[in-house]
């Protein structure tokens, strides 16, 4: 793996607590700037992959309501309503 300096500036002060924090961690600065750039890239690698994934089950399914493959309000309520009567029955106490 190659390497390359970042260069940027930051206020004295905040350098100075930041590297104080960096040791009581026995951690440098730099491994600590290094974890929280990895950690980045990954939050921000996540939420591109969420961001595709939820994109596509939105495409699939308006595709499918073009098609005409829909369920009439009633059978989804009563299918729901037998969910959640099923549910309720589980929670109840035994007698």
């Amino acid at each position: 793996m190659s390497e390359a300096t970042f260069t940027f500036r930051v206020d004295d002060d905040l350098k100075k607590q930041f590297t104080l924090a960096a040791k009581e961690r026995d951690r440098t600065g730099a491994q600590l700037l290094r974890d929280f750039m990895r950690e980045f890239v990954r939050q921000q690698q996540d939420a591109a992959a969420h961001d595709a994934w939820f994109r596509h089950q939105v495409q699939a399914g308006l595709d499918s309501a073009n098609a005409g493959r829909l369920t009439p309000d009633d059978q989804v309520e009563a299918r729901f309503a037998a969910r959640r009567a099923a549910t309720r029955r589980r929670l109840e106490p035994s007698r």
